[in-house]
């Protein structure tokens, strides 16, 4: 098979780059993580412009990166890309019964219960939120953890009930504003709060937080390039205009430019 053949020709390439190249020799699994994430980030950006050409090169990329760690792995005799490969197939196989058993589900929501209880019991000293690692981005972190504690039923039955939630978590906010002796800490938190509902908002609707912050944060920055641009025509900056001109600029841009 074709397939095979190109994939025991790539691992035997990193086996050599490992063997004779100074800088692939030298690398461990902590120097690596810089580029582990970046190759990562890079595969989103291709996925999020779309872009096929972009992608196959980057989930490469992201392929190579695996690569070596297994090859490091390997040559102090822990593991194998054969040893990765096995386990995460047993666990896909384990994990779907509705697939490769005979288990029947209703819909997605069942199969998230499923997969969280099998979960469980797979890692019995892991509580269910233990395995999501912690230098997530923030935003992302808390949508996993909604997600998680909604596989068990642990969430509000609808979007209106979330919405509710949104509001009182708002207003709570405003109340530690107007607080006299407001602390930083306790706006932090009330802040989290909110954001933290947020991401369920996100989660009922079907919309990943962290990519739609992504594209609203991506339109802020093209419209502000466009707003310091018109102002640089005339030529000035941005601190030569009042906050109300910039405002109205700002606003005749959101209406030509909508998206």
């Amino acid at each position: 098979m074709k397939t095979h053949n190109d994939f025991a020709r790539f691992i035997d390439v990193v086996h050599q780059l490992r063997k004779k190249c100074p800088w692939d020799r030298k690398q461990t699994h902590k120097t690596l993580i810089p580029y582990l994430i970046e190759e990562a980030y890079e595969a989103v950006e291709a996925i999020e412009k779309q872009d096929t050409t972009s992608l196959k090169e980057e989930l490469g990329d992201l392929l190579l990166q695996i690569a070596l760690h297994c090859e490091i792995a390997r040559g102090k005799k822990e593991f194998s890309i054969d040893d990765v490969s096995k386990a995460i197939t047993d666990k896909m196989i384990r994990r779907h019964p509705h697939v490769f058993g005979d288990v029947k589900v209703k819909n997605v929501k069942a199969i998230l219960k499923n997969w969280a209880r099998l979960k469980g019991e797979e890692r019995p000293q892991k509580s269910l939120l233990g395995g999501i690692p912690k230098a997530m981005p923030a935003l992302q972190l808390a949508q996993r953890y909604g997600e998680i504690a909604a596989s068990v039923g642990f969430d509000w039955p609808t979007v209106k009930d979330v919405l509710d939630k949104v509001n009182e978590e708002l207003s709570e906010l405003k109340e530690e504003i107007r607080r006299r002796n407001r602390r930083k800490s306790d706006l932090e938190m009330e802040l989290g709060d909110l954001l933290f509902v947020l991401t369920r908002l996100a989660g009922h609707l079907g919309i990943n937080a962290e990519i739609s912050l992504k594209k609203s944060a991506s339109k802020f920055a093209s419209r502000f390039g466009q707003l310091e641009r018109e102002k640089s025509l005339k030529g000035k900056k941005l601190t030569d205009f009042t906050l109300e001109e910039l405002e109205a600029s700002w606003q005749r841009l959101k209406r030509v430019h909508k998206r």
